[in-house]
């Protein structure tokens, strides 16, 4: 259950109500505290360039700082001190990363440290593609506005004053360091910054490049850096030895670990406007100029935040609600502005994109190169939201995942600007090429698509990447504890597995697509293995020691909150044991029926076992209505679910949004229909919290109603195309086909 807020959010200001401006039901302060790691910097839909607030530095007196715990998001709305905006942030992700090049306003001496050049700040406005606040220290208005892969802020001076710009290149979120800066012009600078290191992934890491330039030509300029430590006869002869050191008189490139860049602009009169504008690529700093260029070049700011705002309304007007209530409103079109973030975009104006895990220079020509493949979380509802109703995003993200395959021999599982981080686990690419395939959208290379697949399904795991584990997998059925895992804590042996499961129940719905029917039936048994891990005695899942027997001892409720459990991934056998959404029939048998099915569900929720803040159980109460005269428990527990977890305050979600994926929860329970299993086209139907839900399709619109009042679908209620249907799951044919879902409410 969500904690109850204290904090103030504030509105977004000149905010119009008119019917057509969904961004003005935007609230980006939801998801800011309460880990749900959301930020409200401005960004466009799948936008490269995000500015973001930077607050959780330089300040004893802010609540939360990135460097005393893990943490994984530069901003915190319980916060209250702030050393600028941050460029190319992340949204929703449960490890640091990105958040680095940082831009700050100040007054007076040029301070390098950001303990000392930080300011309180007051008067936070936020909206889809805008931010603004007030640096009270030095009577600075700072705003930020973004296109897709550049950005422009304004800084008003109120009180004037002897201005400065700073960048900041040593301060980020990310574990790795390392940057170079280069003067181009007394308003123009340039540089690479080092990012990486994704959840322990020490490998993975990439370069970041920068144009800035300012309006106003600087009266001076200069560089500073952290000098090392030193000690013995050394430090005799460093007299700034572990203090920062200005450049002011050296205008060539420098490097280092923490550096930064200033524009001094001298007095400046109380009301002077200077805008910045910068662009980034993860090419070079080349087409970092092109993209400032191509996309704002001299633009004026209220020009392109207007742009923003309407880039902002044609996404979200794809799908457009009627009824519900204010608040209900905000929580969906947020929830909406949070699935549209990532996957993001990586390729150049030019089209040129950094290839998978070598960096090589390529060229994307027929369509637009994607990146932050939080595959693990979005596989089993963003992506499908993509499909339905944003089909050209989709399909580029399906040719984008492919690519990757041709470039480094496989399908991606936690992708992250050209890196793989091999976060989380399974095989969850297969599950969105082929839930996409499935429902029409075949534009990219199948035939490659489906080589990579099989490659990863069958490839010994000492040469497999994404399933290490595949051997036992194969040839018993079944991953031991401890076959991969030599810590038995860290064993991941049931979650694994499970989770191949699914991919290779898609994987056969694939190949009996392509007439491979051998390899189809392969596939089959192997997605029925799961049940080699439950338990009858337990009535759950049970990981499996080295020998063949179940482990002893064995607590099925062990895993909760993010603890450790032995075979069980950020979760416990209870959040586990109804992970079998492609054989809901197979586990009810084994389950001995029906209403013992239904006893064990309920359990789940009834004992506090159900968690909504993470991925393994996050359809469990759409399972209800596999159950015929259950369907009112998935209806009830959708609506508890979305009152006890969603609201308008900064802890409206109910934990980390893993890029998108609660929200897209929420999305689909709110307009009234789930996809309740990755690779397969179907939806199960709930009472949406609309009289009124349109969706734009690349088939045409489709119509979600609702007659009565009432929280419940009767069960003769269900009316698909003007035809009554005694059910409460539909195909994805049915309904673009029908285009018109009407619910009877009691």
């Amino acid at each position: 259950m969500a904690l109850v807020a204290p904090y103030v959010i504030y509105a977004a200001e000149d905010a119009p109500s008119t019917p057509h401006d969904y961004a003005s039901w935007v609230n980006p302060f939801i998801g800011t505290a309460n880990y749900g790691t959301t930020n409200p910097g401005a960004v466009l839909p799948h936008g490269m360039m995000s500015v973001v607030p930077f607050n959780v530095t330089g300040s004893d007196e802010n609540r939360y700082d990135k460097d005393r715990t893990w943490w994984s998001t530069p901003y915190d709305i319980r916060n209250s001190y702030m050393v600028g905006f941050a460029h190319g942030s992340l949204s929703g992700v449960g490890c640091p990363e990105l958040g680095g090049i940082i831009t700050m306003a100040t007054t007076g001496e040029v301070q390098p440290d950001k303990c000392d050049h930080g300011s309180a700040y007051e008067a936070e406005v936020a909206e889809a593609g805008y931010y603004a606040t007030t640096y009270t220290r030095y009577g600075i208005r700072a705003e930020a506005t973004a296109t897709t892969r550049a950005a422009i802020e304004r800084y008003t001076f109120e009180q004037g004053g002897e201005a400065n710009i700073l960048v900041d290149m040593g301060t980020a979120l990310s574990n790795e360091s390392g940057a170079m800066l280069r003067r181009v012009s007394d308003s123009e600078v340039e540089g690479m910054r080092l990012m990486g290191t994704f959840c322990y992934t020490s490998q993975a890491v990439f370069p970041v490049y920068f144009v800035a330039r300012i309006s106003t030509p600087a009266k001076s300029t200069g560089y500073w850096k952290l000098q090392p430590e030193m000690t013995g006869i050394e430090a005799q002869w460093a007299g700034d030895s572990g203090e920062y050191k200005l450049y002011e008189r050296y205008s060539r490139e420098i490097m280092g670990d923490d550096i930064g860049f200033y524009f001094s602009l001298g007095e400046v009169e109380a009301g002077t406007e200077v805008e910045l504008r910068i662009g980034i690529s993860y090419i070079s700093i080349e087409n970092a100029r092109r993209n400032l260029d191509a996309e704002i070049g001299s633009t004026p700011f209220d020009d392109v935040r207007q742009a923003a705002r309407n880039a902002w309304n044609e996404k979200l007007g794809r799908i457009r609600v009627e009824g519900g209530t204010d608040e209900e409103r905000t929580i969906f079109y947020t929830a909406l502005y949070h699935a549209l973030l990532h996957p993001n975009l990586l390729s150049d104006v030019n089209g040129e994109y950094p290839s998978m895990e070598c960096g090589e220079r390529l060229l994307a020509m027929d369509y637009d190169r994607y990146t932050v493949f939080s595959l693990w979380d979005t596989y089993r509802n963003v992506h499908q939201l993509l499909t339905l109703s944003y089909p050209e995003q989709q399909r580029d993200m399906l040719r984008s995942m492919v690519a990757m395959s041709k470039e480094w021999g496989w399908l991606p599982r936690w992708e992250l600007y050209g890196r793989e981080t091999y976060t989380m686990e399974g095989d969850p690419a297969i599950a969105v090429i082929v839930d996409s395939y499935l429902k029409g959208l075949r534009d990219f290379d199948v035939d490659a698509a489906y080589e990579a697949m099989k490659r990863s399904a069958t490839t010994e795991g000492k040469n497999n990447p994404i399933r290490r584990d595949i051997d036992p997998y194969i040839e018993r059925g079944y991953i031991p504890v401890g076959w991969f895992a030599a810590d038995m804590s860290g064993d991941n042996s049931v979650s694994h597995a499970l989770e191949y499961c699914v991919a290779d129940h898609a994987l056969a719905r694939l190949a009996r697509e392509r007439g491979d029917i051998a390899f189809a039936e392969q596939m089959e048994r192997r997605a029925a293995s799961w049940r080699n891990y439950f338990s009858k005695a337990d009535g759950t899942m049970r990981p499996i020691a080295l020998d063949g027997k179940f482990i002893e001892p064995f607590d099925p409720a062990a895993g909760a909150n993010f603890t450790n459990a032995v075979g069980f991934h950020e979760g416990s056998a209870w959040n586990y044991t109804f992970f079998v959404p492609h054989d809901i029939e197979g586990l009810i048998k084994i389950m001995g029926g029906e209403k013992r099915f239904i006893a064990s569900l309920k359990r789940v929720f009834d004992e506090g076992y159900y968690d909504p803040t993470n991925e393994p159980d996050i359809a469990y109460p759409y399972l209800f209505s596999r159950v015929k005269g259950y369907e009112y428990l998935t209806q009830e527990l959708v609506r508890n679910i979305l009152d006890e977890n969603y609201t308008t305050q900064a802890d409206g979600l109910p934990g980390n949004d893993d890029t998108g994926t609660m929200s897209a929860w929420a999305v689909f329970s709110m307009m009234g229909i789930y996809p309740d299993c990755p690779g397969e086209p179907y939806y199960t139907i709930t009472t949406p919290r609309f009289k009124r839900v349109e969706m734009d399709t690349a088939h045409g619109t489709i119509t979600i109603t609702t007659e009565g009042e009432g929280n419940y679908i009767k069960r003769d209620g269900v009316e698909l195309g003007g035809r009554r249907i005694n059910r409460f799951r539909i195909s994805h044919d049915e309904l673009i086909k029908a285009k018109e879902l009407n619910l009877k409410l009691y």
